[in-house]
């Protein structure tokens, strides 16, 4: 598939369904994209649909499926929309940091295909909004799911939440308690977290407990 090049081509990109409740287009809109008049489409579309249905299949629908409605509050960004806003400091990093990130069309330096959207669970917040309770989500899902790294943001909880090839499986935090929360080779990344999110609905079609 060629990039967009008509609103009738950009329109059917927007109907390609990644997964059983997403589609292309619930991952184009970007405010930088819609304040300073950037198109935010892909160069390479198909390599975009191919990365965006692993992230869907893989993290987004799961979570769904545990904690009902999933808020996408960014995702996929042109390397144009991108950097501009690295340019001009609206919390983008470089293009080519955000290969297999937000730039979901590139591979990054290793070859790998990725794709990030950042969402927010309500479930989660709307139960656990103290200091620290970002941590009860974290766990959970490096417990349940092949992500390969999550940053999480002090508002709602929201989280970037990484699908990538070859998963490095990295949590990272801009919530306090800000910095890493976990790498491999530290010594909580293995095991069973589940006392960290008690309560919390298990995997859909797995047993109650914890992690997998």
């Amino acid at each position: 598939m060629r990039q967009p090049g008509s609103m009738n081509s950009l329109e059917n990109l927007g109907r390609v369904r990644l997964s059983e409740n997403f589609f292309m287009r619930d991952f184009l809109y970007s405010e930088i994209s819609n304040f300073y008049g950037i198109p935010n489409i892909p160069h390479h579309p198909d390599v975009a649909i191919e990365a965006g249905t692993k992230l869907c299949e893989e993290l987004l629908e799961p979570l769904r499926a545990a904690f009902g409605h999933v808020a996408i509050r960014s995702a996929y960004r042109s390397p144009e929309v991108n950097g501009f806003g690295n340019e001009n400091d609206l919390n983008c990093a470089r293009n080519e940091a955000n290969h297999a990130h937000h730039i979901w069309d590139y591979r990054d330096g290793e070859g790998r295909l990725g794709a990030t959207a950042c969402i927010a669970v309500p479930w989660v917040w709307d139960r656990h909004s103290e200091e620290g309770d970002w941590r009860r989500l974290a766990w959970w899902i490096h417990d349940h799911l092949p992500y390969n790294s999550l940053w999480f943001f002090p508002k709602l909880w929201a989280v970037n939440v990484n699908w990538r090839e070859a998963p490095e499986r990295r949590i990272d935090s801009y919530a306090a308690p800000v910095g890493l929360l976990t790498k491999p080779g530290f010594d909580n990344h293995a095991g069973d977290h589940g006392a960290w999110y008690e309560g919390f609905p298990a995997l859909k079609g797995r047993g109650e407990g914890g992690g997998s």
